[in-house]
């Protein structure tokens, strides 16, 4: 990966056309240009892409997007825990969602749901579980809960999901 320096008003038109959490400099600009890394070929506009699969983005690929999330300013720009928080689970799910899917779906507390498809499920388990949808998912997360059992979310998800423990270390770090 090469390093390139941007005019200030540049980078915030980049910035400014960020589909989704997470998404890189590096993808905006694929997504604008459209312009397909593989092949050299222009992207085929959306419209025209075939129906989305669930695909597992390979392992190595899995570690360059969690440490460009960390080093992104979008993650740098979280003030609180809970929208970091969500923010990695977000991109985790996004990497890959059956990988995600299989270690959220068993991953539960001594009296608490922590994932579910919905806000009423997590609701059940107390009127206090704050849940919020973990966007680009079809999940919802419990966020009352301290920052530590939030780390240990993550990391129980990472993991599973066969990051390396130095970065799942790293990205709960910064929770």
């Amino acid at each position: 990966m090469k390093t390139i320096e941007l005019d200030e008003d540049l980078y915030r038109f980049i910035a400014s056309h960020t589909q989704h959490i997470g998404e890189s400099a590096s993808d905006i600009l694929r997504r604008m240009l459209k312009f397909s890394p593989q092949a050299n070929e222009p992207v085929r506009p959306a419209s025209a892409a075939p129906a989305k699969t669930e695909a597992s983005t390979p392992a190595r690929d899995r570690v360059r997007a969690m440490r460009e999330l960390l080093l992104s300013d979008v993650y740098a720009e979280q003030n609180k825990a809970v929208e970091r928080f969500i923010l990695v689970l977000s991109t985790l799910y996004s990497l890959s969602p059956a990988d995600f899917s299989e270690a959220a779906d068993v991953l539960r507390g001594r009296t608490r749901t922590y994932f579910a498809g919905d806000e009423h499920t997590l609701l059940q388990n107390g009127s206090h579980t704050k849940p919020k949808q973990v966007p680009g998912t079809p999940y919802w997360v419990i966020t009352n809960t301290n920052t530590d059992r939030k780390r240990g979310m993550v990391e129980h998800i990472m993991l599973a999901m066969q990051f390396p423990v130095e970065l799942t270390d790293k990205v709960c770090g910064t929770i």
